[in-house]
């Protein structure tokens, strides 16, 4: 389906309705008629953003973005062979002004995930961002008051909260099937960053690298920093714990029920690379302290704990990751709650659910309020591990109370000029 440059039906019915209403220039999408399908935009095609153009986006795409040449180029042809045709762009700035527009979907590494989501905000697209949400704290306080200011539904990728495991065990924590919770414990992966190092060099001509780097700090160009090992860098990302962390740490606060919320205290140990070869924690063992005498340890490489999300209780102990869910007593799991028990959020798929709320104007599963407190549970154990030490956490003032250094690292400075 081609789709030109120009407003579109879609467009100016949303301009005459705004003009003769005097109302925000949102209009229901069940004004449009059932043939009226949402259009998105992709931005950021590699990877994860290769994986979201092969599902149920497929179906709607109608541009893609990417500051590599050679990766959009793939992304185009992946997109004619599902019979849809798309226009490209380098900017995605330029994308957002398409008015044709409805949506966009964000899968670039994690240091333009505000400017990107609180400008598509701004230009009246609701927004799919892949996890995790943020690169910083302060960041993701911006992105909700953008969602919010204009009234944008914002999905995070954090699409365990459509897997049925993860939605049962969290159920049966929250209804006390497990008795009283003690612990939880997160279990994540190290580092797979290259192991041949390369010197820096000149940026290959199909990349446009300035743009890449756009709000992160100036420096030269190596290929071992940038694509998929950006996330080993402190500049673009924050290593696994942001990684596998934000999915895992988000059930975590999805059984607590600690969604609005966060933990009091977080401290632990982590080792480094010797050489620096890379930033981010080789190994940890960081402990969250929570509301209700409630610890989240999340272990990297730790042999006691496994990778998924494990919540011990008094009564039980429950296991969940992305392909099984056990229970010391089994029965636990195999028995249905009976129909007064308290039930979550149901989503069978996380782009599906992101699509059926743009034309209910509810909210996501994975909304960006939640998406933000789960970052934040990551970004502060990286704190803590950086610094090697506990720090205290205000969840409601979003603050770390008496440690100005520690308070400091809640924000960056943005290069110039792509400043939150």
């Amino acid at each position: 389906m081609p789709h030109s440059h120009g407003i579109s039906r879609r467009g100016l019915l949303r301009t005459t309705a705004a003009a003769a209403l005097a109302l925000p220039y949102y209009v229901p999408r069940s004004a449009f008629g059932a043939n009226d399908r949402v259009i998105t935009g992709h931005i950021g095609v590699k990877n994860q953003g290769t994986s979201n153009l092969g599902k149920v986006f497929m179906e709607h795409v109608g541009a893609v973005c990417d500051v590599d040449k050679v990766v959009l180029g793939k992304a185009v042809e992946k997109c004619e062979k599902a019979g849809r045709k798309v226009d490209t762009y380098g900017d995605y700035r330029k994308l957002l002004e398409r008015k044709d527009i409805d949506a966009v979907v964000i899968t670039t590494p994690d240091h333009w995930h505000a400017r990107m989501t609180i400008d598509a905000c701004q230009a009246g697209k609701d927004v799919y961002c892949e996890k995790p949400l943020t690169l910083t704290v302060r960041e993701g306080r911006k992105m909700v008051e953008a969602a919010r200011a204009n009234n944008r539904i914002v999905q995070t990728g954090s699409q365990q909260r459509s897997d049925d495991k993860f939605r049962q065990a969290c159920e049966l924590v929250r209804n006390g099937k497990l008795g009283k919770i003690r612990e939880v414990l997160v279990g994540l992966s190290g580092p797979n960053y290259p192991k041949d190092q390369v010197p820096d060099s000149d940026p290959p001509s199909e990349l446009d690298y300035d743009f890449w780097l756009g709000p992160a700090p100036l420096r030269p160009y190596n290929k071992n920093r940038v694509h998929y090992n950006f996330r080993f860098y402190w500049d673009y990302s924050g290593g696994q714990m942001t990684n596998f962390g934000a999915h895992h740490l988000d059930i975590a606060h999805w059984g607590l029920g600690m969604d609005d919320s966060g933990p009091l205290e977080v401290g632990g140990t982590a080792t480094f690379h010797p050489e620096k070869v890379h930033e981010v924690t080789e190994t940890c063992r960081m402990t969250l302290k929570y509301p209700g005498d409630v610890t989240v340890i999340i272990g990297q490489k730790e042999s006691d704990i496994p990778g998924g999300v494990t919540f011990v209780g008094s009564e039980a102990t429950l296991f969940v990751d992305r392909k099984k869910i056990t229970c010391t007593i089994p029965e636990i799991v195999s028995t249905p709650l009976d129909s007064g028990a308290v039930r979550l959020y149901e989503s069978k798929s996380h782009h599906q659910n992101f699509l059926d709320c743009i034309a209910s104007r509810e909210k996501p599963v994975a909304d960006v309020e939640i998406g933000h407190r789960s970052a934040t549970a990551c970004h502060l154990a990286n704190i803590a591990a950086r610094l090697g030490r506990t720090i205290r956490w205000d969840a409601k003032g979003e603050t770390i109370t008496g440690d100005d250094e520690a308070a400091a690292m809640l924000d960056r400075p943005h290069r110039s000029p792509w400043t939150v």
